[in-house]
């Protein structure tokens, strides 16, 4: 994997992080659809890496800070609320990525920043609960696939 950023093998980890809760829960597993998630797929969680930042420069290390969005996603038909749905599956992700703070040691840690809840009367309720979360990681200024 030396051809590979760090902050691709970062997206990487964190889908392996999720996956067995996902699936656990009966949830499928999506990386930046282009398209919206359809009943047939629900529930489901989806990986978006959102922006990155460098926060640093010290000599020939540069500190990045990759900011990623998990989402939630659920579908019910009244009375049943999606948002109980994919507030569980958010809430097991969340301990899922939490679990380790450092990816297997590729990051210096993982914090969470913000959560949103977005209810849309669709073919039948959906409810999605975007969490987001900032990985600070280093690697070396003149190469992304190499940790600094």
């Amino acid at each position: 994997m030396a051809d590979t950023s760090i902050r691709e093998r970062l997206l990487l980890a964190v889908l392996a992080a999720v996956r067995p809760t996902a699936e656990r829960l009966g949830a499928t597993l999506h990386r930046s659809p282009t398209v919206a998630i359809g009943r047939e797929h629900c529930p489901a969680l989806v990986l978006f890496p959102e922006s990155e930042t460098i926060t640093e420069r010290a000599n020939d290390c540069v500190t990045r800070e990759l900011t990623i969005r998990l989402v939630a996603v659920a579908r019910a038909v009244p009375p049943q609320a999606p948002e109980t749905e994919a507030d569980r599956l958010i809430t097991a992700a969340h301990a899922a990525l939490m679990a380790d703070g450092n990816l297997g040691g590729l990051c210096l840690g993982i914090r969470e920043q913000d959560c949103e809840w977005e209810v849309e009367d669709a073919d039948a309720v959906a409810a999605a609960i975007p969490a987001r979360y900032r990985i600070i990681y280093r690697t070396l200024a003149n190469d992304l696939s190499i940790q600094g």
